[in-house]
């Protein structure tokens, strides 16, 4: 049987990190579902984007997660497979797409370590944080794929980061605190993915395992130790 782009995405994470236990799919939500939990999950998450959604909720030392996918989104990558080819017509959604994927992965292997508190900012903005950087390291492996040489152009990397993080608009959001996590996230992960483009490949799979470890303090203070090392 044929691998979805889901189950491939979500094995290629578990083979970096660590098994989570589920399969996500199993997760899956549709329209109805999101809208219900929307309403649930404040006003805040109004603001949120409606292509694609990941929803948390605990109850005792049950971590539920639920992903939902709007149509339009599935139909973009069923008609321009990024397997096939990643380009211009569909980076923006594999990027929405691997995102969510990435947050109920992590938040819920963050849960299996006694993460508890799900809830709290600092959580929201490690998942932020990971899922961009994680994110870039899928996208590059996605173009390395269709180069004859393996090789990823520099290019082709400013072309990712001006779709992963230039067009990003955190200005946008009338939330002060949905606006600052944004911003703050995506200037971080802007900069530790520049530091990744150095290492090499033992190397970066190294760090990033270190730093998929910390809590989002030790990931924000190893990001501008990096940033003053580099301008020293």
């Amino acid at each position: 049987m044929n691998e979805t782009l889901f189950s491939q995405i979500q094995r290629l994470f578990e083979r970096t990190y660590a098994q989570v236990g589920i399969n996500l799919e199993d997760c899956l939500i549709d329209r109805t579902r999101s809208a219900q939990l929307s309403v649930l999950a404040g006003k805040s998450a109004r603001e949120l984007s409606e292509l694609a959604r990941t929803f948390l909720r605990r109850a005792g030392d049950q971590l539920y997660v639920g992903i939902y996918y709007s149509r339009w989104l599935i139909e973009q990558l069923e008609q321009h497979d990024p397997r096939a080819g990643l380009g211009d017509r569909n980076i923006r959604s594999l990027i929405t797409f691997v995102e969510e994927l990435n947050h109920a992965l992590h938040a819920a292997l963050q849960f299996k370590r006694g993460m508890r508190e799900i809830t709290s900012e600092d959580f929201a903005r490690n998942l932020e944080l990971q899922a961009q950087v994680d994110t870039y390291l899928v996208l590059l492996l996605f173009v390395a794929f269709f180069r004859k040489t393996q090789r990823v152009s520099a290019t082709d990397r400013r072309w990712l980061r001006f779709h992963l993080f230039a067009r990003q608009c955190p200005e946008a959001f009338r939330d002060a605190n949905l606006r600052g996590r944004y911003l703050e996230t995506s200037q971080l992960a802007a900069s530790y993915t520049s530091f990744l483009d150095t290492l090499n490949g033992v190397r970066r799979l190294d760090e990033i395992r270190r730093f998929h470890s910390l809590d989002y303090s030790g990931k924000k203070t190893r990001i501008l130790a990096l940033m003053d090392s580099a301008a020293d």
